[in-house]
């Protein structure tokens, strides 16, 4: 198989060279057979020939060959027949084309069929048979069927044998058409007496390899003598016909001539074999008419040469050759075929940009095949023409899709022949858009209104754009430009909706601070790049009547009494005076009316309605008033109106002295108002402050008490029992056998203690003026005592005395004193009380309020007993003394509680005594004491006057 690529011609305005490639293929070959590696001899790869979505276009081709894509190469669809795709013309090729599109290419295909020696030569009759007179001279011609052998060249037909050749011989006539005419030529005389029948074999044999060959048997009967052969008047007859010609149409007419007389002069006609089968085609009368007997196509044969035989009865005969031309008419519209096309295009392709290409063809000769084609006007596309009858549609102009969103093209291609044919194919072409056009506001500015103390959110105002561009092109959105409304960016007074352009309020306007702004809408579309136009909107606040008007004479003052004085003398329409009002609204809801509300005499005093002038409207008399207090109402138009009220004070009187002492108690309710008014407020607020510290104040505590019970309770210290508030002057004597130390009662005021418990000890002593200390003493615990069992219930009563008793009437005790008190059986400190504790049943924890009364009472109860003491004992000043408290302080001691004890405190003298010389005998008894009180610092002499002041803060 060959290959070969020719470079034929190149197309400018489709931007690239096309170049024909042609191949050669021998016939039947298989399905699926190799034709050519098209990728490779276009010199692209695979991919990029199914990029380009590469396809053949093509007629009769497509039915033979294939484009395999993912091979790129070119295949047999199916097998081809030499002979049948195109008979015995020569050279056989299949023409097709190869399109690839971005950018558009079109490469012409050539593929030659070659021939093979798959035909053998035939004969149309297996049989001939001649009727041959004994005295035929040698040389006779007899005309012989010819072979048709529908290969070419080498592998048609080539030569003829006759066997036997004892008497005849054959002879070869070459034909203008590639036949071979074939003679049978007499040699030897024939003898009908030695043989009346001779039987011949004609034998046809082509070149190819292997050879084949055809042959046709031929009987010849030997008659009597014939002297004469028919003979024609011309050796070559020629005759024309036009192709449209119907069947029975006379072409020429032949004629021979016989010499002989009778039945050996009469001549019959035959038409001879011909390798196009024109013997079909045509048919020969007795006469020797040729008239058509088949259809007849200029496209398929021009030209017909038929063989044309004459033979008399004695079997002579004479041959001729009849040439006949076919004439064309103009029977074949031109044919349209479209290579390519693109469905559409943008609106931005440059001019001469192709946009199909197609093929027009008309089989047709000379003029009548001459085609010109021509596309509707008034469209921007032209049709130009090129090599190989493409014709190619180009942009000539600018596309707007806004305008023209389609083209309907219509190709119409017309020949030149009488009558013209002509064939039409119309094309659909989208423009597909460009985002080439910007958003067009309907208006080229905006005016809107909008009602002031609007609420925010409120829609004011609907600017519109429209895009002529296409769906994403034609998408509008709106932008609020960034601008400035006195120094206040626009975005904190409007906001736009972006999708439908709706300005919205963002504040509530005031007319009297703004009556108008300007703000700038942009539109921008959805193209890339986005396409934008501005336009100015101007919002204009309408006044609302939302100011009611102001009086700006007479001025109303608060301290003062202003009065307008009128002469008694005055007479009717005589000024008072003018009631000057202002209304910063605008329009009507500023024009002002004024009118009089309320007048001690009516009869005396009117108010213009426009102007707010008070005159008198009757004489002035004696008898009238000198007080005379106007109420004067202003209103504006607006809807609903708005008012204001001015007190007008009209003295009516001749001389000043008297006006001041008429209006003197004005001026006295007018202060005395405004004070009380004052004092009124002043007292609120100090009522508002002192409940809200009480609030305060009551949670603190009842927080911290919380806090104190969580932890008195859940600890594992002693809890204080409850005792009942009754009181005692005599119980049953006994004593404590345990110790019970504690260390209590820092005491800065009467609400704030910070109370401290021990374990009871092993010892019973009341230690009051220092002599043990809480060490000495648990040095005499016996080593591994249980401290639990040590706690019993104390002994029947305490005894104090009067002026030693707890309470606000006995001496304070000293901040920073420590008291230890352990009673103990048959001793007493000397001089100090004899306390007794009356024994009882514990009883249930006490609250937390009666804990707090328990222990404050338990500190005083401390400060009285310190103060029986001699002077420098505990290192106590003087006037914690007995008699202070007793002569100026009632008795309190009936609710005094003592800690850890079921004891009220008691006051007998002669236990006082008792108790003195039991603890003098302690003293002597046990080592030196350790003072644990710490004594107050000495404080400087008082005077009489820090003396009185002392009392009076004591007795506070």
């Amino acid at each position: 198989m060959g290959r070969q690529v020719l470079l034929c011609f190149s197309l400018a305005f489709v931007g690239c060279a096309l170049g024909q490639i042609s191949y050669s293929i021998p016939e039947e070959m298989a399905r699926g057979s190799l034709v050519g590696n098209i990728a490779h001899d276009l010199g692209l790869d695979v991919k990029r020939l199914q990029l380009r979505k590469a396809r053949i276009h093509t007629g009769e081709s497509e039915e033979y060959i294939q484009f395999n894509k993912e091979r790129g190469v070119l295949v047999i669809k199916e097998k081809i027949d030499r002979e049948a795709l195109c008979g015995q013309t020569t050279p056989c090729a299949l023409h097709f084309r190869i399109v690839l599109e971005n950018p558009l290419e079109v490469f012409p295909i050539s593929v030659e069929v070659t021939d093979i020696n798959d035909n053998p030569p035939l004969f149309d009759k297996q049989e001939r048979r001649f009727e041959i007179s004994e005295s035929a001279v040698v040389g006779s011609k007899f005309m012989l069927e010819t072979a048709i052998d529908s290969d070419i060249g080498r592998n048609g037909l080539q030569s003829y044998t006759l066997k036997p050749s004892d008497n005849f011989i054959l002879k070869l006539h070459d034909q203008s058409d590639g036949g071979k005419n074939v003679e049978m030529i007499l040699q030897k005389p024939l003898d009908r007496e030695k043989e009346e029948i001779v039987s011949l074999l004609l034998t046809a044999v082509d070149g190819g390899e292997p050879q084949r060959s055809g042959t046709m048997i031929i009987h010849i009967t030997v008659l009597d003598v014939n002297d004469n052969a028919p003979v024609f008047t011309q050796s070559i007859y020629k005759a024309s016909i036009k192709e449209n010609a119907v069947k029975g149409t006379l072409i020429t007419q032949v004629s021979a001539s016989d010499a002989e007389k009778g039945s050996n002069g009469e001549v019959s006609y035959v038409i001879g074999n011909s390798m196009r089968g024109s013997s079909k085609l045509f048919q020969i009368t007795h006469e020797g008419n040729i008239v058509l007997n088949g259809p007849i196509d200029y496209e398929k044969a021009k030209i017909y040469e038929i063989r044309v035989e004459a033979t008399d009865r004695g079997g002579l005969s004479d041959s001729t050759k009849v040439i006949i031309e076919i004439n064309d008419i103009n029977d074949n519209s031109p044919v349209i075929r479209l290579i390519s096309k693109s469905d559409s295009i943008g609106e931005n392709y440059p001019t001469e940009t192709v946009v199909a290409i197609m093929d027009v063809n008309d089989p047709d000769s000379e003029e009548n095949g001459k085609v010109h084609c021509v596309i509707n006007k008034n469209i921007p596309f032209i049709i130009s023409s090129s090599a190989n009858n493409l014709y190619n549609i180009i942009t000539d102009g600018e596309l707007d899709r806004e305008r023209h969103s389609q083209y309907n093209i219509t190709v119409t291609c017309s020949d030149e022949g009488v009558p013209s044919l002509s064939s039409s194919v119309t094309l659909t072409l989208h423009i597909s858009d460009v985002n080439d056009n910007a958003p067009v506001f309907d208006r080229s500015s905006y005016e809107a209104y909008i009602v002031e103390n609007n609420s925010p959110g409120l829609s004011i105002f609907t600017v519109k754009a429209t895009d002529a561009d296409w769906k994403q092109n034609a998408r509008v959105s709106y932008i609020l430009e960034d601008s400035s409304v006195n120094g206040v960016p626009v975005s904190s007074y409007v906001s736009v909706s972006a999708d439908s352009g709706v300005i919205h309020a963002v504040r509530s306007f005031d007319y009297e601070q703004i009556k108008d702004f300007q703000l700038c809408v942009k539109a921008q579309d959805g193209g890339s790049p986005p396409l934008s136009s501005n336009v100015t909107v101007k919002i204009l606040v309408q006044d609302q009547n939302d100011n009611a008007p102001q009086v700006l004479y007479p001025v109303q003052t608060g301290g003062s009494l202003v009065a307008e004085m009128v002469p008694r003398s005055a007479d009717v329409g005589y000024l008072v005076t003018k009631v000057v009002a202002v209304d910063v609204d605008s329009g009507q809801n500023a024009w002002l009316s004024y009118k009089l509300q309320k007048a001690a005499d009516r009869a005396l005093f009117e108010v213009g309605s426009q102007n707010g002038e008070i005159r008198t409207i009757r004489q002035v008399t004696d008898k009238d008033a000198v007080k005379q207090r106007l109420s004067i109402i202003v209103e504006d138009n607006g809807q609903p109106s708005r008012s204001a009220t001015v007190i007008v004070n009209v003295a009516v009187a001749d001389s000043f002295p008297e006006v001041l002492s008429e209006f003197t108690d004005f001026t006295h309710d007018k202060e005395y108002n405004d004070n009380l008014t004052f004092y009124l407020v002043l007292a609120l607020a100090v009522v508002s402050f002192l409940f809200i510290t009480c609030v305060v104040v009551i949670i603190s505590v009842k927080i911290y008490r919380w806090r104190q019970s969580r932890i008195l309770y859940h600890s594992n210290l002693p809890v204080i029992p409850y005792y009942p508030p009754r009181y005692s002057d005599t119980l049953g004597t006994g004593t404590l056998p345990h110790v019970y130390n504690y260390d209590t009662c820092r005491t800065t005021d009467s609400r704030k203690s910070d109370i401290k418990y021990m374990q009871p000890m092993s010892q019973s002593l009341l230690d009051i003026d220092g002599t043990h200390s809480e060490a000495q003493q648990l040095e005499k615990q016996p080593a591994g005592s249980n401290m639990s069992t040590l706690q019993k219930p104390p002994q029947n009563d305490w005894r104090f005395t009067q002026g030693q008793r707890p309470g606000p009437s006995g001496p304070h005790m000293p901040y920073g004193t420590q008291i230890r008190w352990t009673p103990k059986s048959g001793t007493r400190a000397a001089g100090g009380p004899e306390v007794t504790m009356g024994t009882g049943p514990w009883p249930q924890p006490p609250t937390e309020a009666e804990q707090l009364q328990a222990l404050m009472a338990a500190a005083n109860a401390v400060n009285e007993a310190t103060a029986t003491l001699g002077p420098g004992t505990m290192g106590l000043s003087t006037r914690y003394s007995p008699q202070f408290t007793l002569q100026h302080v009632p008795d309190y001691r009936q609710n005094v509680y003592i800690p850890g004890s079921t004891a009220t405190l008691t006051s007998n003298p002669q236990q006082q005594q008792q108790q003195a010389t039991a603890q003098q005998a302690t003293q002597q008894a046990l080592p030196p004491p350790q003072v644990s009180a710490q004594p107050e610092p000495p404080k400087a002499a008082q005077t009489p006057a820090s003396k009185k002041k002392s009392t009076k803060k004591e007795k506070k």
